[in-house]
């Protein structure tokens, strides 16, 4: 069994970007219920335990709790923030909601006799001592670290100490160097905490003695196994978009199966100019994948006509795909059985659409996920379950996927039926098509492109007027997206520079019919999701 750490997930929206901190540190790290036994734990033999945060208060009703025999198991644990509070709940200490709630930056005081008071009065400390802490080796005093809790530590199991402190939180990191069990209530998997990753790094190989010995070319040696021994004899067909999730995965399965491998390419009518004839000569001519089209567009069209709620939108979308796919499997079936669909879902699409492992929220059906029917006639293979983008990316460069696939913008599996709220007409559709090809031609020509995680563009079911040639218009607004993210989980909006911004403006305006006004969306997600619907 490859070395590995268990993450016992409480719930936090940030639990995936723990298993992606530790997976880029080289460590395998795989994601459990926070219910899970205590003995399949033990006989998984993990190198490392790591308790991740959660919505809860540890003394609310119906709060998560893991086993309490997890912690007789003497594995080296870190928990974060709620985790941190589990630990000191379920081994004796007292947590309370604090004096002073902390959401956002705070500044790390770091050391056992530690006086801090804030940035701008930072104390000295002994460096042989701050040596001795573990987590902190290298990390200077001082530091920003991110904050998100409204409960906190007032009082300490035995055995444990603390070894940090902010101007709120008098625990922000405890430990019991004897059961290498330690804890910190700030979060160090996100980006905002300056020196998370090298924390973590700490715990990693300084506390728990991993070896990183995990890369994405082993993933990708371990799935190709993994889907010649499930698929066995039998064939696989894939949904391509031509995006990064699907073109990667295609590329897999072809490696893993070859002729047992059919991609089929569904033009459902909802997607971007000249995105059909792209997809079909990038990876049936270039590629030599075997690409069948299906072309659907009339079928989908006219399921939702009329249909205004979004997620009823992607439940026909989801369900007619799958009619779609079931009719070219039928036709696949006269040479060879066809059991599995093979899907590039990653893991935002599951914790969006339903919480897989612990007590999230779900935010939205996703085509993928969520829109399927509960009597699917294939069995559903999903390599990229637990996937962040930017490592699909890494396992396309593994197979020498070409880099325009692996660079290219997510677009969703509902094509552009998401970035028009309300119904979905032929006109529209084309309206949006042009200015969304507009805007990434402007992009792309500006050399920023790469700069941006993803660039759309919104048809919203709003008219205004306007002045065209001295005549009053009444017509759509549409609404310009560009955010940068590195995982999709959160997401800030680009600061486009307005020159930019007026070129693709006039150009919307001027050459698609039926829009004259263009506006720039600078939400941040959260609050918003990236796509509209």
């Amino acid at each position: 069994m490859r070395q590995h750490v268990l993450i016992l997930d409480f719930g936090s929206q940030y639990t995936q970007l723990i298993a992606r901190k530790v997976r880029e540190l080289g460590v395998y790290a795989e994601i459990v219920a926070y219910d899970y036994p205590a003995d399949e734990i033990r006989a998984r033999v993990p190198v490392a335990l790591i308790l991740s945060g959660g919505p809860s208060s540890i003394y609310a009703d119906g709060a998560p709790h893991a086993d309490p025999a997890v912690f007789k198991l003497g594995m080296p644990m870190l928990g974060l923030c709620y985790g941190l509070q589990h630990i000191v709940y379920s081994l004796g200490g007292r947590v309370n909601p604090s004096r002073k709630r902390e959401y956002g930056p705070a500044y790390l005081g770091i050391g056992e006799q530690t006086s801090f008071f804030g940035g701008a009065q930072l104390k000295s400390y002994n460096i042989k001592v701050l040596d001795q802490i573990p987590l902190f080796a290298g990390i200077p005093n001082g530091s920003c670290v991110w904050m998100s809790h409204g409960d906190g530590v007032t009082e300490l199991p035995p055995g444990f100490k603390s070894f940090a402190e902010t101007d709120a939180s008098p625990y922000a990191a405890i430990g019991d160097r004897k059961k290498h069990i330690y804890g910190l209530q700030f979060h160090p998997e996100v980006g905002h905490s300056e020196h998370g990753k090298k924390i973590l790094s700490n715990f990693l190989f300084t506390v728990a003695g991993a070896d990183a010995d995990w890369t994405m070319g082993a993933f990708v040696a371990e799935q190709v196994e993994r889907i010649r021994d499930r698929v066995g004899g039998d064939g696989v067909v894939l949904g391509l978009s031509g995006g990064v999730d699907s073109g990667v995965l295609a590329v897999l399965l072809h490696e893993a199966l070859g002729g047992r491998f059919h991609a089929v390419f569904v033009d459902h009518g909802l997607l971007r100019m000249g995105e059909a004839e792209e997809v079909v000569a990038t990876f049936r001519d270039e590629l030599d994948l075997d690409v069948r089209v299906a072309d659907a567009g009339e079928l989908f069209l006219s399921r939702l006509k009329g249909v205004e709620d979004p997620e009823e939108k992607r439940r026909i979308i989801g369900r007619t795909f799958i009619e779609v796919f079931a009719d070219e499997a039928k036709k696949l079936a006269a040479k060879e059985p066809i059991k599995f669909l093979a899907q590039g879902t990653l893991y935002p699409d599951r914790i969006e659409s339903r919480s897989i492992k612990g007590p999230s929220d779900t935010i939205k059906t996703h085509h993928n996920v969520g829109g399927l029917p509960d009597e699917l006639p294939f069995e559903l293979l999903e390599p990229f379950g637990e996937l962040f983008k930017d490592e699909v990316r890494q396992v396309g460069r593994e197979l020498e996927v070409p880099e325009k696939i692996i660079g290219r913008h997510p677009f969703p599996g509902p094509g552009l039926a998401v970035r028009c709220p309300g119904e979905v007409t032929p006109e529209k559709l084309e309206m949006l098509r042009k200015a969304d090809a507009i805007a990434i031609e402007e992009i792309r020509a500006a050399g920023v492109y790469d700069d941006i995680a993803q660039a759309l563009v919104v048809l919203l079911p709003v008219k205004s007027v306007g002045v065209m040639g001295d005549e009053r218009t009444y017509e759509y607004t549409a609404v310009l997206r560009c955010v940068t993210t590195d995982d999709f989980m959160t997401a800030d909006w680009y600061r486009m520079d307005p020159d930019l911004l007026a070129r693709i403006s006039a150009r919307v305006v001027s050459e698609v019919r039926g829009i004259n006004r263009l506006v720039y969306d600078i939400t941040s997600k959260p609050p918003a999701t990236v796509e509209w619907e």
